[in-house]
């Protein structure tokens, strides 16, 4: 029972903890650029940005697999270099983990941006500080609430993602089977006791987040 447990458990753990920093690099990189420039399209991009937000999750794992899947450009590159395909991996879940999650964190990193005031980021150029000191002195450090938020969402996002993986990387023990799918497979068998531990431990690990997010906030 108890290497039945931990084993998803750990495995979300890990996929969630991979995606989140990969979806906090990328968000504040785009959140800094669609916060401060104003171009043709841009309503565009941020809406492109958001979509996995509301999409549902069926959709997001069949465009998942029709850009990595192993009959596409991008899909026969990863197999040519790492001799394997892309689905049905580890690495599957965390592709699929960090698409969902990445709308929280950019629209978060964003708004935390927008609220900076530029007077002082200009005070900054004005003083000789380059773009890449003004973003990691000035810029983060104003929009640190923010952004702490939307990485601590982007986790708890990543860590309940089920649709999109299970389609993408689908449902392996100890490889890809993470807690939203070991949920299902438990109740889909009957296994009752063990469903109701992995649902109380998501229900426990969440509300710790939001109960931390609130406090970030406040």
């Amino acid at each position: 029972m108890a290497t039945s447990f931990w084993s998803p458990v750990e495995l979300s753990i890990e996929i969630a903890s991979v995606s989140a920093i990969s979806v906090i690099i990328l968000g504040l990189f785009f959140g800094k650029i669609m916060a401060n420039r104003k171009f043709k399209g841009k309503v565009l991009v941020d809406t492109i940005f958001l979509l996995p937000l509301v999409l549902p999750p069926t959709v997001v794992g069949f465009l998942l697999i029709m850009f990595f899947g192993r009959n596409s450009p991008v899909g026969k590159l990863i197999e040519w270099i790492f001799n394997q395909p892309a689905m049905f991996t580890w690495w599957a879940a965390v592709i699929a983990s960090t698409v969902v999650a990445f709308p929280l964190m950019y629209q978060s990193s964003r708004t935390g941006f927008e609220a900076v005031d530029e007077d002082i980021e200009n005070a900054a150029r004005v003083d000789g500080a380059n773009e890449f000191s003004l973003f990691m002195f000035i810029s983060i450090p104003l929009a640190l609430k923010a952004i702490i938020a939307g990485a601590i969402l982007s986790f708890a996002r990543a860590l309940g993602e089920f649709g999109a993986t299970l389609m993408f990387a689908g449902n392996i023990p100890g490889k890809t089977q993470t807690i939203p799918t070991a949920i299902y497979v438990a109740i889909d068998s009957g296994n009752m006791e063990l469903a109701w531990l992995w649902v109380t431990s998501m229900i426990a690990i969440s509300f710790l987040m939001l109960i931390c997010v609130h406090f970030i906030k406040s």
